[in-house]
């Protein structure tokens, strides 16, 4: 009867344990810049991996979209945590909202303006008179200093043509614009991924493509990176908060970059809307703009931020110099997590300086 009581007991206590251990977890959400996809699979992967819940976190992943804005939810203090570009941080600061970059995920930009190589448009200066795609909601400032610096206001359709652009490329495709705004990662995997009559298969490739740089034309502003709201941090035990979270963020990131495939089956999970083909193309071009993180991932490059940050002032994104350290961004946090990282696992590599990328082939509508 003994042993029966024990066993039943122990069968009690392993069933109560996970129930305790999840009410101490600390609740915390992060809001992404879009829709489920590879874009953002270090995090999905520090939660399928229980690297949050090591660190004692509960974190709820919330997907954005066109009517999300990621830098509201964390402004209004809704969201602990959001995933944005540098601009639209830039240009939410002046508003008056107290945001601040904790994380520099992306050292490079993955944005491009593609044309037909047939339309022999094959630069920048190129696109005058010209019917150019550009995104809503922040991704549009890359192309607008592109195009001022090219000489041209892109207010004056007499200089050049803006069109709003889908976020996709039918419209391109479909020859209704001369140039398109694209994601390497993305919406140029779209182009080569499309399917003719009679499903033929590769319709397009890149040398069908003339390819524009923003990073090459000087014009290439930061991407994803980690905010969060300053007067949250200023709270008590929030900062240890953000170092545990940005642990196991890194992890994540880590992770994928050792084993995309595997990172790919943790986006699936969440419901993507582009097949595994198209995330496997897009984990392995993403891991590009991370990796390598010469001063280990997550660190801000100030010489990039300030390349950033003075874009934006000379083209109009923000009226006034940002300032830098300390105030739009810190490093504090990240560098915090990183030497606990490495403290706690001496052979985790943190920069990625061997990395190299898969051979990715495209597969027919991205499935």
């Amino acid at each position: 009867m003994r042993k029966l009581f024990l066993a039943v007991f122990a069968l009690f206590v392993l069933a109560i344990v996970p129930a305790v251990a999840a009410q101490d977890l600390i609740p915390v959400s992060l809001v992404l810049k879009w829709v489920p996809q590879a874009q953002f699979a270090g995090y999905y992967a520090a939660e399928a991996l229980g690297y949050y819940e090591e660190e004692g976190l509960d974190v709820e992943i919330i997907a954005a979209g066109v009517d999300i804005n990621p830098q509201q939810l964390v402004a209004s203090g809704d969201v602990e945590f959001g995933i944005d570009w540098m601009g639209n941080l830039l240009a939410t600061r002046e508003t008056g909202q107290d945001v601040v970059n904790i994380a520099q995920i992306y050292q490079r930009s993955g944005m491009r303006q593609i044309t037909w190589v047939d339309s022999d448009l094959t630069s920048f200066e190129d696109l005058g008179g010209r019917t150019v795609g550009v995104w809503c909601c922040g991704n549009q400032f890359p192309t607008f200093a592109a195009l001022t610096k090219a000489g041209f206001d892109p207010e004056n359709p007499d200089d050049v043509v803006v069109a709003q652009q889908a976020f996709d490329m039918n419209a391109f495709l479909n020859r209704e614009i001369d140039a398109a705004s694209a994601m390497t990662y993305n919406e140029l995997a779209q182009v080569l991924e499309f399917v003719g009559d009679g499903d033929a298969f590769p319709v397009y490739t890149l040398a069908d493509l003339n390819v524009l740089d923003f990073n090459e034309y000087g014009t290439a502003m930061l991407e994803d990176g980690i905010f969060a709201r300053a007067e949250w941090l200023a709270e008590e035990g929030n900062e240890e908060i953000a170092i545990k979270f940005l642990r196991a963020s890194f992890r994540g990131w880590i992770a994928c970059r050792d084993d995309a495939e595997a990172c790919v089956g943790y986006v699936l999970e969440a419901g993507p809307t582009l097949g595994e083909g198209h995330q496997l193309w897009q984990m392995n071009e993403v891991n590009k703009l991370v990796w390598p993180s010469d001063s280990g991932i997550g660190l801000m490059d100030a010489a990039a931020f300030d390349i950033t940050a003075q874009i934006a002032l000379d083209y109009g994104i923000i009226s006034s110099a940002a300032e830098g350290e300390g105030v739009t961004y810190r490093t504090d946090l990240a560098q915090a997590a990183l030497d606990s990282l490495q403290a706690d696992m001496a052979d985790l590599d943190v920069t990625g300086a061997d990395f190299e990328a898969l051979a990715v082939e495209v597969t027919p509508n991205g499935e």
